[in-house]
C-alpha cells in the first residue's frame, strides 16, 4: 500500500469559508472517487514542537492535511487524472472560496505503512 500525505497552506482569510465548502463538496466527491484515509482542517490549538532542530518562528504549520491509501502510485496517477478532469471536480474547484490563489502552498508526499 502506498499512502499519499497531502499539506495544504490555505488562505486564513477565506479559511472558514473552505471549511464549509470542504465539508460539503469537495469531500464528499473526492471521498466518493478515492480511498481517502482522513481529511484534517487546522482548530483553534497551537501546535506543538520538540527535538533537536530548532523551530523557526517564521514558519507556519499547514492548516489541511489529507491521506489517501493507494495500491500503488500507477493506480494514484491514474486516479487523480480522473479526478481532476471529472466535470464535478471542475465545477467545485469553480466555487472554492477565495478562488484557486487561496491555496498558498501544496506538500504532497508519500508514504509506507509498518
Amino acid at each position: 500500500m502506498l499512502y499519499e500525505i497531502r499539506n495544504y497552506w490555505y488562505d486564513p482569510d477565506h479559511f472558514e469559508e473552505y471549511k464549509k465548502w470542504a465539508r460539503e463538496l469537495a469531500f464528499p466527491y473526492v471521498s466518493s472517487m478515492m480511498d481517502v484515509v482522513g481529511f484534517w482542517l487546522k482548530n483553534d490549538m497551537p501546535p506543538e514542537h520538540d527535538g533537536s532542530l530548532p523551530w523557526y518562528e517564521n514558519v507556519v504549520p499547514s492548516n489541511i492535511t489529507w491521506v489517501i491509501r493507494w495500491k500503488d502510485k500507477q493506480q494514484r496517477d491514474k486516479g487523480w487524472e480522473e479526478l481532476i478532469q471529472s466535470e464535478e471536480m471542475k465545477r467545485i474547484f469553480s466555487t472554492v472560496p477565495g478562488g484557486m490563489k487561496s491555496y498558498l502552498r501544496e506538500e504532497v508526499k508519500f508514504a509506507e505503512s509498518i
